[in-house]
């Protein structure tokens, strides 16, 4: 999939080779391009110094761009030389610390960006944005007096009130606990699909995104490296760094014995691969996830467990092969083993995906998914 494709044919957002950063002569994002449909939901994933939020200030208006430009139904929001202003382009944000007026009520917090309308208008809009977001009943509270998820959907029904294409979010859920973050970002989620708001949120959470996200584009370095949606990026990863990125899992290393069948420690792989094609006699690096991991009594395969993470309803175990190799494997949780207890495994994927080796000596090793 080309990093420009969108599952809908007109583009709301544009982005077209865009340079930019806070010192022109060091670009934090390189030569980026995507491009977001009208109503999709769109998530920016990768870890702090990548640049998402770069980008999402650069298409909020707060940052400019060096090169390439921004556009918004086809009218240039940004390029070199010229920044259309943040309260002109229809376009809202929410930022991470919610950015509330301290000493406005919540009423008066969600009709500040309607500045210049009638103010019977003001406050329609006010009372249905609050309705919304399931505050109708906190009008006249301030900001400290509320928990972090009604702060947050505060400024949610800030952002909506101007009703705006686009909404923005720079990671709203972080400071929340766990329990909150997922509940209220799928909340979020549906309360733009119920208005037609296209939203791009960036994180570094990967269960965030692949929560919100229709599609996922993963930042490295300032650049794109796939976008592509949970499932794509997941079992078709284009190159190391995603398919270390995405998940867990580890590389087994090993030579092809035909384009579709390779030998590792962990014995004859067969399937069809995905993206890159071998030829035979090839080294290669396998990737294995956790759930290509059988159990399986009659396998030649023995491996013994050295490590258990229990995660409720799975638990994912480091297995060991007798070549010291080791493996990752996810099991229901009723399948309860202990650490140095011996387990015959085959692996079996649905398919090959596979990446060139760069150090052909090492054929019968594992490495973690990680390595670039």
């Amino acid at each position: 999939m080309s990093l420009n494709d969108s599952s809908h044919s007109t583009p709301l957002l544009e982005l077209e080779t865009i340079t930019c950063g806070y010192d022109p002569n060091k670009p934090v994002v390189r030569a980026l391009s995507f491009s977001v449909a009208k109503g999709e939901m769109i998530s920016l994933l990768g870890s702090s110094g990548c640049g998402k939020t770069t980008v999402l200030r650069a298409i909020a208006g707060f940052n400019p761009v060096h090169s390439g430009q921004i556009l918004l139904r086809g009218k240039t929001l940004s390029k070199a030389g010229f920044t259309l202003p943040p309260e002109k382009r229809q376009v809202g944000m929410v930022f991470q610390d919610y950015a509330l007026f301290p000493h406005l009520t919540v009423e008066q917090n969600v009709a500040y960006g309607l500045k210049g309308h009638p103010r019977e208008r003001i406050q329609s809009i006010t009372h249905e944005m609050l309705q919304l977001v399931g505050l109708e009943s906190m009008t006249r509270r301030h900001p400290h007096e509320l928990s972090g998820g009604q702060q947050q959907r505060v400024a949610l029904a800030r952002a909506l009130a101007p009703h705006p294409e686009l909404i923005l979010f720079d990671e709203p859920f972080s400071n929340l606990d766990v329990d909150l973050r997922e509940r209220l970002g799928l909340e979020v989620r549906q309360i733009l699909t119920s208005q037609g708001t296209t939203g791009i949120l960036v994180t570094h959470d990967q269960h965030e995104a692949f929560a919100w996200g229709d599609r996922i584009g993963i930042l490295h370095k300032g650049s794109l490296c796939q976008w592509g949606t949970p499932y794509e990026l997941y079992h078709q990863p284009v190159d190391p760094f995603v398919a270390g990125f995405i998940g867990q899992g580890t590389f087994l290393y090993g030579t092809c014995d035909f384009p579709d069948t390779v030998q590792t420690a962990a014995g004859l792989l067969t399937g069809k691969p995905s993206g890159y094609r071998p030829k035979v006699g090839d080294a290669v690096r396998v990737l294995i996830r956790p759930d290509d991991v059988k159990k399986d009594d009659d396998s030649p395969i023995l491996t013994r467990v050295v490590r258990r993470a229990f995660q409720g309803a799975s638990t994912l175990y480091t297995l060991e092969l007798t070549t010291g190799c080791q493996l990752q494997a996810l099991f229901p949780s009723h399948m309860d083993y202990g650490i140095g207890t011996q387990l015959p495994i085959r692996v079996a994927p649905d398919h090959l995906v596979l990446f060139a080796n760069p150090t052909p000596g090492m054929l019968y090793e594992c490495r973690p998914s990680t390595l670039e």
